[in-house]
């Protein structure tokens, strides 16, 4: 079973930067899309990016231009950074594979951007 262990979250001011690291066990990595997700209280888990395994990325309008995914293959890694971060990417982040079927939701990492 695929297991998804996300890293790297925090506390950081407007206009800083994180950068968001998950490692996935499980041989099928390098053959999925990959994507990271977050939740903010009290909202639907959303998409913020994918990954194809080739390296094709797509991202939501709201974070264009700030977030970067990119992946790893060989490692089973996947990393998002974040620049430019807004209070409203306050969330939990999550990654996991952007279609189904998909296993259990990891912890996520907590990223919370204030002054």
């Amino acid at each position: 079973q695929v297991q998804f262990v996300e890293s790297g979250g925090g506390l950081v001011q407007p206009g800083g930067s994180l950068r968001l690291s998950c490692a996935a066990s499980g041989s099928i990595f390098s053959s999925r899309v990959m994507g990271w997700y977050r939740q903010a209280p009290g909202k639907q888990r959303e998409l913020v990016a994918r990954i194809t395994s080739g390296g094709i990325k797509n991202y939501a309008d709201s974070v264009k231009d700030r977030f970067t995914i990119s992946r790893d293959n060989a490692k089973n890694t996947v990393v998002l950074e974040m620049n430019s971060l807004k209070p409203e990417d306050t969330a939990v982040y999550y990654c996991n594979y952007y279609l189904p079927p998909q296993p259990a939701w990891g912890q996520g990492t907590q990223v919370t951007v204030s002054s």
